[in-house]
């Protein structure tokens, strides 16, 4: 098995992202006090000006083992996702993101803690051929489980492991019995 790190594809991200961002911004303005106030910078300039900052931060690459994605000007978040922990994929498109032509692809990855359900997540937004980029990924995923697999199956346990493993059932035995006596 290859130790290498092969680049698959680099994901493009559709321009309408800079127009969704927008909007919903200006929605959440229009929504509180202090927002109100903001709207004319918003509209006048600064809404264009940070949602193409915004786009130009988006990224996102699937290599053999795993997906890389950025994004984010003030908290710029970068998250590398091992394939094998990929658990669901699934796609998010309410009524605004179909209008603008957008879909919002959510990765769910295993583990991350009981209660922080956000680390295990991870959202994509305005990914170019979301559908084929879906595809590839776990393609991707299942290929690398294969040869993980047939690597595991196909290499013999060291003298070492077994020794580990046979020390950890000792270990567990004298656990068990310390227990019965106590009971």
């Amino acid at each position: 098995m290859s130790q290498e790190t092969i680049l698959i594809r680099t994901a493009t991200f559709n321009p309408k992202v800079k127009t969704y961002i927008f909007f919903v911004v200006l929605f959440f303005l229009f929504t509180s006090v202090i927002g109100i106030v903001l709207i004319p910078f918003w509209i006048f300039g600064l809404g264009q000006w940070l949602s193409g900052k915004f786009f130009k931060t988006l990224s996102c690459t699937l290599t053999n083992k795993t997906l890389n994605f950025s994004k984010g000007l003030i908290i710029h978040i970068e998250k590398t996702i091992p394939l094998e922990n990929i658990q669901d994929l699934s796609f998010i498109g309410g009524p605004i993101l179909r209008y603008f032509g957008l879909t919002l692809i959510k990765v769910e990855t295993a583990g991350g803690g009981g209660g922080h359900h956000n680390q295990n997540m991870m959202s994509m937004l305005g990914v170019d051929n979301a559908d084929d980029f879906k595809t590839m990924i776990l393609a991707q995923r299942e290929q690398l489980i294969k040869e993980k697999y047939s690597f595991s199956q196909a290499a013999p346990a060291s003298t070492s492991d077994i020794q580990l493993l046979n020390d950890i059932k000792n270990e567990l035995v004298e656990i068990k019995n310390v227990l019965k006596n106590k009971s």
